[in-house]
């Protein structure tokens, strides 16, 4: 499954009024959160498993020199990059120095003129980038000797982007997925596959960018005759945990359960998952019990359960689509909970995709009295890969099919509110697959983050919304992986997984009607070293992605 239930776009949104929740909420939330920025980043230096804060050490004036801005023929702004010189020595951030460009050596690939960000260490700087094999060997704003050079005057150079909220590969989305920047996919909303199976089967057919995942819990179970609304107590939750525990040892990044969609996942089991992702020191990635506000089960109680969780067991805890599940509608007073559980000294983190509405199967838990839960109509649903607003005449042949549904019930505030909060990271939930039937995130999902909400929008600066994509969920994921460790930075010694993108241009063309469009503005991406994009398209004759694998043992 490519597609879970749990986005959405809320036009009837529950609780306070949005205007007032929106100018009152952002004030709230730099005050709580950005007021505390620099204290909490310090914090973080000694806070267990943390993730996310080191892209605080950022300047808030980038020495890019003088960064203008214009506007194009539509009125979009236009960044003109680096028309003057730095100011300061040019110190290059350094991962690995033993992997350094040696005297007299001879670079790959060299990239040169382009704005290389760094958005772990905030380095911000038009320089020239170095490739020798599967690693970056050298950052310079000197000349590089290389056997190639690739001009990339008036472009960005970035991390390779790590979408860690998707799905298994399947020999097609992950072309999409290159197109929108993406060098590592990473599957931590749970992988339906025994591991050993997983990587065997992808390790032989070759995968264009890096691939791992977290193990599902709910697969696990019915593996072993529990079915969704079936408790585990006993003997029975010790069965799940060992063969979970078996998934992680073999190579599997972390945990995921879904509680909304697996009822019979008791508290108890999510504190024995959690108890288990400490123990084994792996991410404890969940789908939030709750996806609305009406009683017995509301968006804040699946929270609170989460940081009980945190706090009870010591394990990172990783909440899934924030802005679709426990947080539509309430992002700020969210996004407030787990500040305060991190200046606790709690270890969590959430993602989110920037759309406004989710899409699940209309037969799926989630659609259970769907009307009541989240104030929706009729029009408010769009199966997709069409066009078609279901009706009261309509439902009830879409329901019997089961169509993948679009619900447009994400107030736009809280798309805007979740993208500011510093331990927020990009997933989209989602790969492309035939006949096309996804929500457009699988194709457009971190074009749209900078196109969108950063370039168009403002609502975050360039260096921040690449820190989302790139270095949070690397060091997410570096929690199991050592792999991963290397990757999500622009450094010395890294992998060398880099994204060139047009800041002018980048922009998601997905819709619902047609999810199969491919992004604009990524002219170049390397997946270790191997340039399987060039501004002429994706070369779907490489497949120079790797397994992703814990380091459990």
């Amino acid at each position: 499954m490519s597609v879970d239930p749990e986005d959405e776009p809320q036009r009837a949104t529950p609780g306070p009024d949005p205007d007032r929740r929106y100018e009152d909420a952002v004030l709230d939330r730099r005050r709580v959160v950005f007021g505390a920025g620099f204290a909490i980043a310090a914090a973080a230096a000694s806070r267990h498993l943390d993730v996310g804060a080191s892209t605080t050490v950022r300047t808030d004036s980038p020495s890019t020199g003088d960064e203008s801005t214009a506007e194009t023929a539509d009125g979009d702004p236009q960044v003109t990059v680096g028309e003057t010189a730095e100011p300061g020595p040019f110190e290059a951030p350094v991962l690995d120095e033993s992997l350094r460009l040696q005297p007299g050596q001879t670079a790959d690939v060299v990239l040169t003129g382009g704005r290389v960000i760094d958005p772990q260490t905030g380095f911000d700087r038009i320089g020239n980038v170095a490739l020798v094999g599967s690693t970056i060997v050298e950052i310079s704003d000197q000349p590089i000797a290389a056997n190639r050079t690739v001009a990339v005057d008036g472009l960005v150079v970035s991390p390779g982007f790590v979408d860690m909220l998707s799905y298994q590969p399947n020999g097609y989305g992950e072309w999409w997925k290159i197109a929108d920047g993406v060098t590592t996919n990473v599957g931590m909303h749970g992988l339906r596959f025994d591991v050993d199976d997983f990587f065997a089967n992808w390790e032989s057919q070759g995968v264009p960018i890096h691939y791992g995942g977290a193990v599902h819990n709910s697969h696990v179970r019915s593996q072993l005759g529990f079915l969704d609304y079936d408790n585990a107590e006993g003997d029975g939750l010790t069965t799940i945990s060992q063969a979970i525990e078996q998934q992680v040892r073999n190579g599997y990044l972390g945990i995921h359960t879904q509680p909304e969609y697996s009822p019979g996942v008791s508290p108890t089991e999510m504190m024995d998952m959690g108890r288990l992702a400490q123990r084994l020191g792996v991410p404890f990635c969940v789908h939030a019990r709750f996806s609305d506000d009406q009683a017995p089960g509301i968006q804040a109680d699946a929270t609170t359960e989460l940081v009980s969780v945190a706090r009870e067991t010591g394990c990172h805890v990783h909440i899934e689509h924030l802005n679709s599940t426990g947080g539509t509608g309430r992002m700020a007073e969210a996004l407030a909970e787990i500040d305060d559980a991190r200046s606790e000294g709690l270890s969590m983190s959430a993602c989110m995709y920037p759309y406004e509405f989710w899409a699940t199967y209309l037969r799926s838990a989630r659609y259970v009295d769907w009307q009541e839960k989240y104030g929706l109509s009729f029009d408010d649903l769009q199966v997709l890969n069409t066009g078609e607003r279901l009706t009261a005449d309509t439902f009830g042949a879409a329901y019997d099919a089961n169509m993948l549904t679009a619900a447009f019930a994400i107030p736009a505030t809280d798309v805007e509110l979740g993208l500011q909060a510093d331990f927020m990271m990009i997933g989209s939930d989602a790969i492309l697959e035939r006949p096309h039937n996804n929500h457009p995130r699988a194709t457009g999902c971190f074009a749209r983050t900078l196109g969108v909400y950063s370039r168009e929008r403002n609502i975050i600066d360039l260096v921040d919304a690449l820190a989302m994509m790139t270095i949070r969920p690397a060091e997410l994921l570096g929690i199991s992986s050592s792999a991963m460790r290397r990757k999500g930075r622009m450094q010395i010694g890294a992998d060398a997984d880099v994204t060139v993108f047009d800041p002018n241009t980048i922009a998601d063309r997905s819709t619902i009607e047609n999810p199969a469009q491919e992004s604009t503005g990524v002219q170049h991406v390397f997946v270790a070293g191997v340039e399987v994009r060039t501004p002429s398209g994706t070369d779907q004759s490489l497949f120079p992605g790797t397994p992703i694998r814990s380091d459990v043992v």
